[in-house]
């Protein structure tokens, strides 16, 4: 039978140490009036027996608990680099993280997941929270930073240069000489996703090409939803050329159909995605997408979130990041352009 081990409490590192309970919690908590060798024997004690103070207990005795929050739908590729620039940015800052996500990895799409999850979180455990592409407006009782808000939010946040970046995109294809260019859109409601379809239909215009709405397909950013949408363009008598999807997930569904149906990729079909997630250069031929530098979207929410913690931000609460063009071996002129 395997023994458990009931958690250390205060008390233990007290006897541990050789002092008081009081002493103990004076140094768990920060408090004056301990001597630098007494408090070096604690947090010895504390180090050796692997105590950890209540957070909840914390946050009613402080005014912070100096614990950060994560909130996402699911974790991806995506979500896994924002996460590593959160924590660069929290290295020895003071500040832990808490990271809350659904249980399913593409998950059951809710209304409301985001609030529901910050109200959870905030006060009691977290200080604040970072909300990776919320689906609508979030409120807290403590500080928020969205990274990726929702369409006309006011919550302080992080994004791209969507519309730039995307405008980049499908002005790459013009000028390998694609003109029937389909286009799979992210979730509507997100920011992002209209500003990437504002950059495609913008550049398209400014080029002197209709656009075509038969060759877009509504996606959500989950890669499985683009695969139906792919085939039903690649499938058509006048299919397009290329092919510019809102997402590297997407996109990389875009090259799956594409060799499913028997189209080379670049030969019979260009295809561009965005994010510039690790996969993207990985694949066969690599991605041509567009970089909007995920590592540092969580960085910049963390720095954000931590000096609207401490009172000490004075920048603006909306703050865009420029976006580059990543050109790999999917795109290239369409057949009939060719030259010999």
């Amino acid at each position: 039978m395997t023994e458990v081990n009931a958690p250390v409490t205060m008390s233990d590192v007290a006897r541990a140490a050789g002092v008081s309970t009081a002493t103990v919690s004076r140094v768990v908590n920060g408090h004056y009036g301990v001597s630098a060798r007494t408090s070096a024997q604690v947090r010895s004690a504390i180090e050796r027996l692997g105590y950890e103070s209540s957070l909840v207990a914390t946050s009613l005795r402080r005014s912070r608990t100096n614990v950060l929050g994560l909130v996402t739908h699911s974790f991806q590729s995506y979500t896994a680099e924002v996460l590593k620039g959160v924590m660069q940015a929290l290295t020895r800052s003071g500040f832990d993280l808490i990271i809350y996500a659904n249980s399913d990895l593409y998950g059951s799409y809710s209304e409301g997941w985001e609030q529901r999850h910050l109200t959870r979180l905030s006060g009691t455990l977290t200080d604040g929270c970072i909300v990776v592409t919320p689906w609508g407006e979030v409120q807290s009782r403590t500080p928020v930073v969205a990274i990726d808000p929702a369409r006309h939010s006011t919550a302080p946040s992080v994004t791209a240069d969507n519309l730039a970046g995307a405008t980049a995109a499908v002005e790459h294809l013009l000028a390998l000489g694609h003109r029937r260019i389909g286009f799979i859109a992210g979730r509507s409601n997100l920011a992002a996703a209209w500003s990437r379809e504002e950059g495609y239909r913008t550049a398209l215009t400014e080029a002197g090409v209709p656009v075509d709405l038969t060759l877009i397909g509504r996606g959500d950013f989950n890669p499985e939803s683009a695969s139906p949408l792919a085939r039903a363009l690649l499938q058509r008598a006048d299919r397009p050329t290329a092919i510019f999807a809102a997402s590297d997930g997407m996109a990389l569904k875009v090259l799956q159909v594409a060799k499913e149906l028997g189209l080379s990729v670049p030969g019979d079909l260009s295809v561009v995605g965005f994010d510039n997630i690790p996969e993207a250069a990985l694949t066969e031929p690599g991605l041509t997408t567009v970089d909007q530098s995920m590592y540092q979207l969580g960085y910049e929410a963390a720095r954000m979130l931590k000096s609207l913690v401490t009172g000490e931000w004075e920048g603006p609460r909306r703050m865009v990041l420029p976006t580059s063009l990543v050109v790999r071996g999917s795109t290239a002129p369409p057949k009939s352009t060719t030259r010999s």
